[in-house]
């Protein structure tokens, strides 16, 4: 289990193809279902694997269709166990301590907090692709009791953007040769893109607590 954690951080797919077969459709669930099912675990790298996916099954080491409709259902069904841990937990998840550390960062939760604020509800589509805040949005969303039908609506249609969107661009632009002999570059730039809009919220805050 630990070697498959690793090259899935690593993104080594040739490894986690031809040492788990069919079953990589269940461990990419799963990554996707954590990812986005429990507030602890938001460091999961899903964009990067989403596009890696899409882009060995243009190669024909994995179906696409496949992985459309059962990575689609593992990112709806995440998002809806974390709106319920916030609605049913609340903020009590920040006492949760390992060796006295926090187990959630509550930073993470302001974070989210103002990507709501800015956004409204379309922010349960939009973050969908950022990191960190796509995984607390759910969760915030419960703690602040949101309709649930609502939430569920826009959620299926983040989550379903977000599956398709990733995958789909690695599955097309995986036939580019520089891209496929560059995939570790290709994934850098992905997280790098990825995480820019909290960079740039980040150094907005701090420029603005600077002027105040």
């Amino acid at each position: 289990m630990v070697e498959l954690f690793k090259h899935l951080f690593n993104l080594k797919f040739e490894w986690i193809v031809s040492n788990y077969s069919d079953s990589i459709y269940i461990v990419l669930f799963l990554v996707i279902f954590i990812e986005t099912g429990l507030v602890v675990m938001p460091f999961l790298p899903g964009d990067s694997l989403l596009f890696m996916a899409g882009m060995y099954s243009k190669i024909g080491n994995l179906n696409l269709s496949y992985l459309l409709f059962f990575l689609s259902i593992a990112a709806v069904l995440g998002d809806n166990i974390n709106y319920w841990i916030g609605r049913r937990i609340g903020l009590g998840v920040f006492e949760w301590k390992i060796r006295g550390r926090q187990l959630v960062k509550e930073s993470y939760l302001k974070k989210t907090e103002d990507f709501f604020e800015k956004r409204g509800v379309f922010a349960i589509i939009m973050a969908r692709f950022v990191p960190i805040v796509r995984t607390f949005t759910p969760f915030a969303a419960g703690v602040g009791k949101m309709n649930y039908r609502k939430f569920l609506l826009f959620d299926i249609i983040g989550g379903v953007l977000w599956i398709c969107s990733m995958t789909l661009a690695g599955y097309f632009l995986g036939q580019i040769e520089w891209i496929r002999d560059n995939n570790e570059k290709v994934v850098l730039g992905i997280i790098f893109i990825s995480v820019l809009p909290m960079l740039i919220s980040v150094i907005k805050s701090k420029m603005a607590a600077k002027n105040a």
